[in-house]
């Protein structure tokens, strides 16, 4: 049964449980590469036809019952694997998984397929998409604003999330298409050429008029109200008072006020200092000496605890993200939590 399978997690230690799933993922790219050569070969031979599918991917998702996400990215990899085999040692290993080969595929040629199959190891999605960004350039996209329809696709799309959804098309080096997303799908941000991005994202009637009244009032400066100097200028507008709240960046700092003994106010200086240091990343490193990469949710972190008369100093207080922030508490607290410090 599958509770026993949860028991038999459950019962293992923290270093157990680590190797143990180091072991899995390294038996799943082994099943998978196994998959995607097998793939190769059934495409050679046709015979998903003789079993009543009319397509290798509706073998796929039909006798084999892989998502058509999944099915989709094993068939980009077997043809991939058939023109250059030595992408199936890459995903055996990790250097590669489905989604990078998937992305580079398109543009991987007898000439540069070890140079680029080489710079991509262990490269994350985002990471591939500039990579490619900067094998195949394309020109800045237009501005333009315009109201998006409301159809009933659109309505149907923000009511039911659960439907199953198409496959992705073919990555390709043409220009990119600007058929309107519906109001569910996540805002796009992806690399045009090296330096260049594209963003795209769905306002509100009150945030358009905003843009439109920016726009006005910019005229002079930015003449064809270009919204992409706009937002760059409203961008640095709003990290400046990120930066003002957060990390108590200024110009011209001032002296710091006296901190009361056991009090948990942090200097301005302290806070600066630590941002400065940590340059906006979780600090935490674990024993194999590798460090958390969050930029999100991030916390000033007592190494020293509060609790246990940590003071808010440069030296003592370092920047986490929110999960590392709890994890280190438990270390030292365990779950019920620091004592209360009157």
């Amino acid at each position: 049964m599958k509770t026993d399978r949860i028991a038999a997690a459950a019962a293992l230690s923290n270093t157990e449980l680590l190797a143990r799933l180091q072991w899995l993922a390294q038996s799943e790219r082994g099943a998978t590469v196994e998959l995607v050569a097998h793939l190769v070969e059934l495409e050679g031979r046709k015979a998903y036809l003789a079993e009543g599918y009319g397509s290798l991917f509706a073998y796929c998702t039909g006798a084999l019952r892989l998502s058509e996400f999944v099915a989709y990215n094993c068939l980009e990899a077997a043809r991939t694997g058939r023109k250059f085999p030595v992408v199936l040692d890459l995903l055996e290993t990790g250097a590669l998984n489905l989604t990078t080969l998937r992305i580079l595929a398109p543009y991987l040629t007898p000439e540069n397929h070890v140079a680029v199959l080489g710079e991509a190891a262990g490269l994350s999605k985002r990471e591939t998409e500039v990579m490619v960004a900067r094998l195949a350039p394309l020109p800045d996209v237009p501005s333009f604003l315009r109201k998006l329809p409301v159809s009933a696709s659109w309505a149907r799309a923000a009511v039911d999330s659960t439907g199953s959804s198409a496959p992705p098309p073919a990555s390709s080096p043409g220009p990119p298409a600007f058929a309107a997303a519906p109001p569910t799908a996540r805002p796009l941000i992806g690399p045009l050429a090296p330096e260049r991005f594209r963003v795209q994202f769905t306002v509100g009637k009150e945030t358009h008029e905003k843009l439109r009244f920016a726009q006005d009032m910019l005229r002079r400066e930015i003449p064809d109200g270009d919204p992409g100097v706009i937002f760059d200028r409203a961008l640095t507008l709003l990290l400046e008072e990120v930066a003002r709240t957060k990390m108590a960046a200024t110009a011209a700092p001032g002296p710091d006020r006296i901190t009361a003994p056991g009090s948990r106010h942090i200097p301005a200086a302290v806070k600066r200092a630590v941002w400065f240091r940590d340059r906006g990343q979780c600090a935490f490193v674990s024993r194999q000496g590798r460090r958390c990469k969050e930029r999100s949710f991030l916390e000033l972190h007592h190494i020293q605890p509060f609790a246990l008369g940590g003071e808010a100093t440069a030296e003592n207080i370092s920047l986490r993200c929110r999960g590392h922030n709890a994890h280190e508490a438990e270390m030292v607290f365990g779950t019920c939590g620091p004592p209360m410090v009157h």
